[in-house]
């Protein structure tokens, strides 16, 4: 759930509801965008802790979110087993879109918001070209760099300068136009918003993390872009 787009007091509620309904009688949840710390307290005094460290990028997948709270509610009502557990929560874990639909998405969202920002038509056909071929870097580059700070300013450096050297040939194409289209797919929008949203329910320190890492995802945005304009317009 923290990986695929819910809020932490979400995170840390259905931990507290699932706790409970597994027979513990007291449940300390923590969480914040990099770890999740539980206790759970039995009637017999017990105690037990668990730590995990999340290390899986953070990113926004309705779908998975709406799997696992379903999961979760059926486990507050009707406990599964451990092993049934594991094995629902695994399930949803692997499920993927397929690789055409994000294609899709993309291509029709660039391409729209090029010409919603005053492009021409021509400019959000470039727009929807350089919306695939940013789609293949993310989903090919990923495995290879994990950092997606760097992925971010890349992905632009390399989409950015493949715009300019299209204008250049194409003088009819507007630049500024194909790469705002372009732009809006890289924004972490949701994650500034999930980060005010958890500041103003009181997740303080999980608000201000995200918050600060969708501006420095802006920023390498902004530095890729940026670089593109300047090195390869400047040449040609």
């Amino acid at each position: 759930m923290l990986t695929n787009g819910a809020e932490v007091s979400r995170v840390e509620e259905t931990l507290n509801r699932m706790g409970h309904a597994y027979g513990a009688t007291q449940m300390n949840v923590f969480a914040i965008t990099s770890s999740i710390v539980v206790t759970m307290v039995f009637e017999e005094g017990e105690e037990y802790t668990q730590t995990r460290r999340i290390t899986t990028p953070v990113g926004t997948d309705f779908f998975k979110l709406e799997q696992a709270n379903a999961l979760s509610r059926r486990c507050c009502s009707s406990p599964l087993s451990l092993a049934d557990l594991k094995y629902e929560i695994n399930k949803i874990s692997k499920i993927s879109p397929a690789p055409y639909t994000i294609y899709l998405g993309s291509m029709l969202g660039a391409g729209g918001f090029s010409v919603f920002f005053g492009g021409t038509i021509l400019d959000g056909a470039i727009a929807v070209i350089f919306a695939f071929l940013l789609c293949f870097l993310q989903r090919h580059l990923n495995s290879i760099c994990s950092n997606t700070l760097i992925l971010q300013f890349f992905c632009s450096l390399f989409v950015g300068s493949g715009i300019c050297v299209a204008a250049h040939f194409f003088p009819v194409i507007h630049a500024d136009k194909v790469m705002i289209g372009d732009i809006m797919l890289l924004i972490p929008g949701i994650l500034m918003t999930n980060s005010i949203r958890d500041i103003l329910i009181g997740d303080t320190i999980s608000g201000v993390m995200r918050l600060v890492e969708s501006l420095l995802w802006a920023g390498a945005l902004a530095c890729g872009f940026m670089c593109a304009i300047w090195f390869v317009g400047g040449v040609l």
